[in-house]
């Protein structure tokens, strides 16, 4: 009896150990599950966080673009000093931002020094090499990033916090050639155009010594640089690319390209490039408005009277279609770093000539330093810095893109409101009006450097949006103040 008793308190002894068991593992269990269904939401949360409506048409109506040169955004030259910003970014309207070439640039063949009598950092003595840092456009990996600017993961929090902030980001893509560092120039060579001698060579009829120029009669190259492309849209999210000199890439690789391309996601394509047939059939979404802008530059210096945008505007409807974008803009890294300053190109008709880009049909561009009235060349091969001091550009920018965002009478993409000029009594002032959804926005600007007065067939009550002014209009006389401008609305 005794031992049946000692084998049965044996026996509950083990029952209880094992229901002791079996609820620490259903509680362990338990834990781990909700520490699981935690995770899941956390992670749900950040990917949320990342999502962003896939770009429209819609969108790019109302859009303004920032052209970011990471290198010299900021002393350190970093992703993250620029990502920290992006929600300022916002304020000014912009939409889209354009990278500047974000891959590793090639030591080969290093640009120290531009223009026809160039230098490469090797025509240096050694000790100095080390600070000429090269051309963005000598790529030499596609499918990497340049260190100078930090990490991959660095890069992909600069996409989430602009895709946080409702920003799209595009990169600048270089089909045209390649460092002399690129892979290919010893796997594959024959990627490349080759003279008479069987040598790669640098673009014909350019002084871009330090790359080689691609050869698309070859269709294997084609394949690997849309494969390139792929792999920023499938893998790192990005909505679409700037593609430099497009122009000089043959169209049929676009019509190749551009679908697959969009066959993956919906995509912004901005060609660096004016050529109408660039922007047909689905291809480039916006083309450069280079020919604008040297109008804008002609008038500012005086050089031309406002024929040169009647001219162009007449020349704008007569090769491009209703639905083709225009990116216009008083500077790019090109005008800045080549052809000078806002100011030393424009002068005291900067601030007019930026509304102007803002109001006639297209999308606008903002610079990097534009925003901080950059008064300074920016060095293209080696480290500078834009000013971060905010002073009359700032809200002058804030105030446009806000009008921009919210104003359907500004749509300037593919369902653009309508733009019409309207006769004065002097040939030094311009007025022309946008309307779209019985929205007008009437601009009256003074192209001269002088004071003019003039009268319009322009009757009723606006508001000069830039002042909050109430304006009243009866055929009368105005005088303007030299490049003094209105931008009205009713």
């Amino acid at each position: 009896m005794e031992r049946f008793k000692r084998i049965k308190t044996k026996h509950q002894i083990k029952i209880n150990t094992m229901k002791k068991i079996i609820l620490a593992v259903f509680s362990f269990m338990l834990i781990v599950a909700c520490k699981e269904e935690k995770k899941v939401e956390a992670f749900i949360e950040e990917t949320n966080q990342e999502e962003i409506q896939p770009i429209s048409d819609a969108i790019l109506e109302t859009a303004v673009i920032y052209e970011a040169n990471i290198r010299q955004y900021s002393p350190s030259g970093h992703f993250d000093e620029f990502t920290k910003d992006i929600p300022q970014l916002k304020e000014l309207g912009v939409k889209v931002i354009w990278l500047m070439p974000i891959f590793p640039i090639s030591e080969t063949k290093r640009k120290a020094t531009g223009g026809e009598d160039s230098k490469f950092a090797s025509d240096f003595p050694e000790e100095e090499q080390s600070k000429y840092l090269g051309s963005y456009y000598a790529v030499s990996d596609f499918t990497k990033i340049n260190p100078e600017f930090g990490t991959l993961e660095d890069f992909r929090n600069l996409v989430k916090t602009a895709h946080e902030n409702g920003i799209y980001v595009i990169l600048d893509w270089v089909p045209n050639h390649t460092g002399w560092d690129h892979e290919w120039i010893k796997s594959n060579p024959d990627y490349y155009t080759k003279d008479k001698d069987g040598n790669i060579t640098h673009p014909v009829d350019t002084d871009w010594t330090d790359v080689a120029d691609l050869n698309y009669d070859n269709k294997e190259m084609r394949k690997e640089m849309i494969s390139d492309m792929q792999y920023w849209l499938k893998e790192e999210g990005i909505d679409g690319f700037r593609c430099d000199v497009a122009g000089s890439v043959p169209t049929d690789f676009w019509q190749e390209a551009i679908p697959q391309l969009r066959e993956t996601k919906d995509i912004f394509m901005l060609a660096e490039a004016w050529e109408p047939e660039l922007a047909k059939a689905d291809l480039f979404d916006a083309v450069y408005g280079w020919d604008t802008h040297h109008a804008m530059n002609a008038m500012a210096k005086g050089e031309k009277g406002l024929e040169a945008w009647k001219d162009r505007w007449s020349e704008i409807e007569s090769i491009y279609e209703k639905d083709d974008i225009i990116m216009n803009f008083v500077t790019n890294h090109d005008e800045n770093s080549w052809n000078g300053t806002i100011n030393e190109r424009m002068k005291g008709a900067a601030p007019l000539m930026t509304a102007f880009s803002y109001v006639i049909p297209g999308m606008p561009l903002i610079y990097s330093g534009m925003e901080y009235d950059l008064d300074h060349r920016l060095k293209f091969f080696e480290k500078d810095s834009i000013p971060k001091t905010k002073a009359k550009m700032w809200p002058l920018l804030e105030k446009l893109g806000k009008l921009k965002n919210t104003n359907p009478a500004l749509n300037g993409g593919k369902n653009p409101a309508s733009y019409k000029n309207l006769e004065t009594t002097n040939d030094k002032v311009l007025v022309f009006q946008r309307s779209k959804n019985n929205i007008t926005v009437t601009f009256v600007g003074n192209f001269s450097n002088k004071e003019q007065s003039f009268s319009a067939p322009l009757k009723g009550s606006f508001t000069d949006y830039m002042t909050n002014d109430p304006i009243e209009m009866n055929d009368n006389v105005l005088v303007l103040k030299p490049w003094e401008y209105r931008i009205l609305t009713n």
